[in-house]
């Protein structure tokens, strides 16, 4: 069967993976066993996928990021270089944890920036923007921008990635997509034409 994947000669590739169409993976990238990749992803160098994890269609790994067992990622999320992801609240090196690895969900859209670093267990929502190195603790809302260690709410952010300014009656226009959303009861949902 014919290879659908771009794989540089130094990534290593076990098997029992799925790897979708047109996805890219580059140097000196491990993905492991037991793991799902989708459609017209692009792992940067020295990036690596641990068992069972999932990424969505076109997710942008940047060089320098593990994925661990337990995370699982939406379409079109984004992965800044060198961001760190956990799967155990309280590993100890002479203590196996295997069974208490915990699920971590970046939904839709979502972006993670350079050197963040997302403690396990908490979803990140759909589009939502987390700045380079802050460190995510809590789950973080739909659109939602946190900055900073602990990563503390910093704002509202559109679909095209532009900080969103809510007028008093609480709705905000994307300078980019003119797409129109709403803020309320500290909840930003995009309206639909």
């Amino acid at each position: 069967m014919k290879q659908n994947y771009f794989a540089h000669e130094s990534a290593f590739i076990d098997g029992n993976v799925v790897i979708g169409q047109d996805t890219k993976i580059w140097h000196f990238t491990h993905v492991m066993s037991g793991c799902s990749i989708g459609e017209r992803c692009n792992l940067g160098q020295n990036v690596v996928v641990s068992p069972g994890v999932r990424l969505g269609n076109n997710v942008k790994v940047q060089n320098n990021v593990s994925i661990y067992t337990g995370v699982i990622c939406e379409d079109d999320v984004f992965l800044g270089p060198s961001m760190v992801f956990t799967n155990v609240i309280n590993p100890r090196s002479a203590i196996a944890r295997k069974d208490q690895y915990k699920t971590t969900l970046v939904e839709k859209g979502a972006s993670i920036g350079a050197n963040a670093t997302i403690i396990c267990g908490v979803r990140i929502g759909r589009y939502a923007f987390i700045g380079a190195g802050a460190v995510v603790t809590r789950d973080v809302a739909p659109y939602e921008l946190v900055v900073g260690n602990p990563a503390r709410h910093s704002g509202w952010m559109s679909e095209f990635g532009h900080r969103l300014k809510f007028d008093a009656d609480g709705m905000a226009t994307c300078p980019e997509s003119l797409e129109k959303y709403q803020l309320k009861n500290n909840n930003v949902i995009k309206i639909l034409p």
